[in-house]
């Protein structure tokens, strides 16, 4: 990691546990509940501005073209915010955390990212961050009219998009030809801010998880199972492959839904009631059943079951409980060898509110984090 980052992107600090929100830019939870927190840009802002001013590390949006259900085209899960306008105009009303921005890479050509990114650099005074994703959706690609390319080529795919990229933000003028791409005269000016701008990758396949090792500076996954203690093994496999196959070190992040009530059985009720009595079951049918076929899984698998109830909540570990048990839980992550994660909220202007105030001052209390300077 590049000491160039470290001195303006928070992502870098010294923190044992570092945080973000995840889907700012949209809704998460699958869920009739009528507490869901709208998409509106209003309600977006004020998200933004909330976890800035506490202190998170990153404010991320997710990149999505197109919802999950067929023939529904006023479902809320078409309503979302594209991800480098919004970075772009998020970066205005915050001064500390990294704002991310997700790019579905076959959608957009690595010219147009190298611009965008290196603007919202300068525009954030050096606190951008790419989250990149090779996408999964074939509605969006069939919308943009581009293949959806088979598993392990949209990872070589990325390989050559991601080292464009790099190579234009380096400054230099250059022609390029690949299977993929072919650039006469390539050059983007300002270059970034970052000596290197952060990138994040999300994978679960050895495939992508080698992708992620070599190239990404977070390393985004969902480890197997409901305690944190049980991650260990994993997490530092997924380490190790990055520093002996390839020299690197990288972060590990993954992401949860906080459920903070009064007492572990008010959240326990509460999840249970978002994801079950109230769940939007035809778009969890939906996106399931797209994810079964994209990515070619036997629906028996248990994985399939894990990933469904993972959905279910928000996609991510459920993060239920009072206070003390809320910190408790991140407190066994950060000793399982999370770098950080990203949180997500059915209502996340009264879910990050109430974690600023209760959580945060229990996770100094661990040693975890400091205050914000």
């Amino acid at each position: 990691m590049s000491d160039g980052n470290a001195h303006t992107n928070p992502i870098f600090n010294s923190n044992g546990l570092k945080l973000g929100t995840f889907c700012t830019n949209t809704v998460s939870a699958i869920t009739k509940a009528p507490e869901l927190t709208e998409p509106t840009w209003k309600n977006m802002l004020a998200a933004a501005r909330l976890a800035d001013g506490f202190g998170f590390e990153a404010i991320t949006p997710i990149a999505r073209w197109k919802g999950y259900l067929d023939g529904a085209p006023d479902h809320k899960s078409n309503e979302i915010f594209e991800a480098f306008t919004f970075a772009a105009a998020v970066s205005q009303v915050t001064t500390h955390s990294a704002v991310f921005a997700t790019s579905h890479a076959p959608t957009l050509h690595p010219m147009a990212i190298a611009k965008m990114a290196s603007s919202i650099d300068h525009m954030s005074g050096g606190r951008f961050a790419l989250n990149v994703v090779g996408g999964w959706n074939r509605r969006e690609f069939d919308m943009f009219g581009i293949d959806l390319l088979d598993h392990d080529e949209r990872y070589a795919y990325l390989e050559d998009w991601l080292s464009v990229l790099r190579r234009l933000w380096s400054g230099e003028e250059f022609d390029y030809q690949s299977p993929y791409f072919k650039m006469k005269g390539a050059l983007a000016h300002p270059t970034p801010v970052q000596a290197k701008i952060p990138i994040m990758n999300a994978a679960t396949s050895l495939t992508g998880m080698r992708f992620a090792a070599r190239n990404s500076d977070i390393g985004f996954c969902t480890p197997r199972g409901d305690d944190p203690r049980a991650w260990k093994d994993e997490i530092a496999q997924y380490k190790a492959l990055a520093l002996n196959e390839f020299g690197r070190k990288i972060q590990i992040w993954t992401n949860a839904t906080v459920v903070l009530r009064d007492t572990v059985a008010e959240a326990q009720d509460y999840f249970n009631y978002f994801t079950g009595e109230a769940i939007d079951r035809p778009a969890i049918d939906s996106l399931m059943n797209t994810m079964i076929r994209e990515n070619g899984l036997d629906p028996s698998d248990p994985k399939v079951a894990f990933m469904r109830k993972r959905m279910s909540g928000g996609a991510g570990y459920p993060l239920l409980g009072d206070a003390q048990s809320i910190a408790e839980q991140l407190r066994q992550m950060a000793e399982a060898g999370i770098d950080g994660v990203m949180l997500s909220w059915v209502d996340y202007i009264d879910g990050i509110d109430s974690f600023g105030r209760k959580v945060l001052p229990l996770l100094e209390d661990f040693g975890l984090r400091g205050a914000k300077s």
